[in-house]
């Protein structure tokens, strides 16, 4: 039986919303799974090689700095940078082609085994869009691991910056509209606190926090919230979450 294990905090339910946005990579995509091979390979170039988990925290660090200081790099550059980046902070030059290979990566990124069936019941009741920190060959790479047809895709090459920016929130909203969707029925869905929900809660965008990480101690890839945030609702797994939107729409849900 699927965990459905969840927390509300919003005095709204799930079936006051008619469109859902969705970070990605974290939430749907396996992100930490993708680095974490690619830093495998990094850390066997030392002679002692570092922890894997302590390679993924300086990365997630390096990464969000690069994307903040040069928002138009595609992905696969911000990625390839990053973890040159991360050898240095730990002593490991990375060669050119490693950090390329590692770039070029992330079509190859596993999704999370729950995400395409939850899809493809969120899909029967609300429209779904893609918010993510990603280039466009990159997403049509993972969009097939999905299986389903998004209504909308935005990503950080169509908007010009990246996650936490506000910029990407007001792109966002401004095109929600196009979607026949209505102020305030758009709900935001990620795994990362410091990339979405904080923007997000700030633009006013009520948010589920798909908790990947669980009793994992620390951000793994994410840094910290810069400030105190607190989703609408959250849920352990995306099976969870659409067991819940089932259950708001009065269905039962189809992974038990």
């Amino acid at each position: 039986m699927t965990d459905t294990t969840t927390t509300a905090r919003s005095t709204r339910t799930l079936a006051d919303f008619d469109a859902l946005s969705f970070d990605c990579y974290g939430t749907l995509i396996d992100w930490e799974a993708g680095l974490k091979a690619g830093l495998a390979k990094v850390a066997a170039l030392a002679p002692t090689p570092p922890g894997v988990d302590d390679l993924l925290e300086t990365y997630g660090e390096a990464e969000s700095a690069i994307e903040r200081d040069e928002p138009t790099l595609l992905y696969p550059e911000v990625i390839a940078a990053a973890i040159r980046r991360t050898g240095n902070v730990h002593g490991i030059a990375v060669p050119e082609a490693l950090a390329a290979e590692f770039g070029a990566s992330v079509p190859e990124w596993p999704a999370f085994p729950d995400s395409a069936e939850a899809l493809a019941r969120l899909q029967n009741h609300l429209k779904l869009i893609i918010l993510s920190n990603v280039d466009r060959a990159s997403f049509a790479g993972s969009n097939a691991r999905l299986g389903v047809t998004f209504d909308a895709v935005y990503t950080a090459q169509d908007i010009g910056s990246y996650k936490p920016s506000a910029r990407n929130f007001d792109y966002l909203l401004a095109r929600t509209s196009d979607l026949g969707v209505a102020p305030g029925r758009l709900l935001h869905v990620a795994q990362s606190l410091f990339h979405d929900h904080v923007p997000a809660k700030a633009q006013g965008l009520p948010t589920v926090w798909i908790d990947r990480r669980g009793a994992r101690e620390g951000f793994g890839a994410t840094p910290p919230p810069p400030v105190d945030v607190a989703p609408d609702w959250i849920f352990p797994s995306m099976a969870a979450f659409a067991d819940a939107m089932d259950a708001a729409h009065g269905e039962v849900g189809a992974s038990r």
